[in-house]
């Protein structure tokens, strides 16, 4: 079966190979996908900025067919209709995995860096990691659920929003517009940044709940913000969700003193932070890395309930075998999600 493969260290070094169907071991359950889609970390991966254990087949959004059970395993059916957890071993010793942080875990191996993830056809998970996707939600939308749940987390681990909270997402990508999504169930307004060529991707936000959106190239957010805000102190709640150092830096002068900054995006390299800002407005920063399985079940009932929508992020459906062109596409912006699709 092809697989599009990081085959080595280093800047680039992916290819398409072809590889042997994988057979699910003990605990283990085969899923035949249907969708996968291209992350942020893929980029970072092919740019080598982001840890991965080449040869490996890359992808982590998924979502298909389970049609196959390992030994000992139960609880699952074959023919469901599946998405996955992306964690392939966690040591579950660690003061971090009893914790329930999982995604801390220092012995993490996930699928599509560190064993083979879903850009094929074939993919091996560990039984525990299936959910099952609602009956209304399809392939295409039910393999954004990983980075649903990823935003669950780090939107709800602290928590991070309130009802009647004023909240600024900077990153009309699919993150951000999950986060705008997710911020506005939790009964916030929501204003939602972007740059020149996100005017696309503003609009969708727009339709998805946004209150206000702004192309920071062309409006400065500071007037609109405090104007929306109590006193004109600032925003409640800040998400960073582009993985731009830029908008970081910017979101500090958004938020207002003993207020909130979430880092969701990945940025992929070190950026310069006033960190004075931090200590004078006495703001109170959090990361949220990857989910934890406290997050699926919300993530999937919040797109059973239609609260939160992923069908309109999956904009592009393309063979892996073009998955340059995915590729290219994300880092031009050309739609919002590209999905890549096995080929026999």
């Amino acid at each position: 079966m092809k697989a599009v493969m990081k085959v080595a260290l280093g800047v680039g070094n992916i290819e398409v190979r072809d590889i042997p169907e994988p057979v699910p071991g003990p605990g283990q359950v085969k899923i035949e996908i249907r969708a996968a889609g291209i992350c942020g970390t893929d980029l970072h991966i092919y740019k080598d900025e982001y840890d991965s254990r080449p040869p490996v087949v890359l992808g982590h959004e998924v979502a298909g067919v389970l049609v196959e059970t390992g030994p000992e395993v139960t609880g699952v059916r074959v023919g469901a209709r599946v998405t996955s957890e992306t964690f392939y071993f966690t040591c579950g010793t660690c003061v971090l995995c009893r914790r329930g942080q999982i995604n801390l875990c220092p012995h993490r191996l996930s699928i599509g860096s560190g064993v083979n993830g879903g850009f094929t056809k074939y993919l091996i998970v560990p039984a525990r990691n299936v959910h099952e996707l609602p009956e209304n939600i399809d392939f295409e939308a039910g393999a954004l659920s990983e980075p649903l749940a990823c935003v669950v987390n780090g939107v709800f681990r602290t928590p991070t929003v309130s009802p009647g909270d004023l909240a600024v997402i900077a990153g009309p990508g699919a993150v951000g517009l999950l986060a705008l999504q997710v911020v506005k169930a939790a009964g916030a307004r929501a204003v939602l940044l972007g740059t020149s060529g996100d005017e696309r991707r503003l609009e969708v936000g727009r339709s998805l709940g946004a209150d206000f959106v702004v192309n920071v190239r062309q409006d400065d957010p500071r007037r609109l913000v405090a104007d929306l805000s109590a006193e004109g102190m600032g925003a409640d709640v800040v998400y960073e969700c582009s993985g731009a150092g830029r908008a970081a830096m910017g979101l500090l002068d958004l938020v207002r003193k003993a207020g909130r900054y979430v880092q969701i995006g990945v940025l992929g390299k070190p950026i310069t932070w006033d960190l004075d800002q931090l200590v004078m407005k006495e703001l109170v920063a959090t990361g949220g890395f990857g989910h934890v399985p406290w997050a699926w079940p919300r993530a999937l009932e919040l797109m059973r309930s239609g609260v939160i929508r992923t069908k309109p992020l999956a904009t592009a459906v393309l063979p892996l075998t073009e998955w340059r062109r995915g590729f290219e596409g994300f880092e031009t912006k050309a739609g919002i999600k590209t999905l890549l699709v096995p080929v026999d």
